[in-house]
């Protein structure tokens, strides 16, 4: 076993980013998962702010148009191996935000996360419930431990 793998079978670094949307499920993994209740830090999964510490990128909301570019600029600035979480119907299948003009799709919504990056993990809901976010991150975990 590598250094990496060493050190990532004892700590995972999580970055949230948020594309757009509601912010309800943002709130759901920043105030309930990392919180004292389900306190994720004690299974070892830690979140930051730097793509290049981080290991998964979760992705929260619908992918507008303005934040496409940004979003595939701190998926390339995570270190290999990484996953990625998509959290919430929204970053699932562009949720209420989809076809938010009645028939005529939005022009500012590129669409669910899939279609921008590669997805390793779906977590359903509105907004996610702590536990499933916590199965999800459990998902990614053999890609990050993958052979260096």
């Amino acid at each position: 076993m590598g250094l990496k793998s060493f050190s990532r079978a004892r700590a995972v670094h999580a970055m949230l980013v948020y594309t757009g949307g509601c912010n309800g499920c943002d709130i759901e993994i920043v105030n309930a998962v990392f919180s004292p209740k389900y306190d994720a830090e004690q299974y070892k999964i830690f979140l930051t702010w730097n793509p290049r510490e981080a290991d998964v990128l979760i992705v929260t909301g619908p992918v507008t148009k303005q934040n496409e570019e940004p979003l595939k600029a701190i998926y390339n600035a995570i270190p290999e191996p990484k996953a990625v979480i998509a959290a919430g119907a929204c970053a699932l299948m562009g949720g209420v935000y989809k076809n938010i003009h009645g028939d005529i799709p939005s022009e500012e919504i590129c669409g669910p996360v899939d279609k921008v990056i590669p997805v390793d993990a779906k977590v359903p809901g509105c907004a996610v419930r702590p536990e499933d976010v916590l199965a999800g991150a459990v998902a990614a975990l053999p890609k990050l431990l993958e052979a260096d």
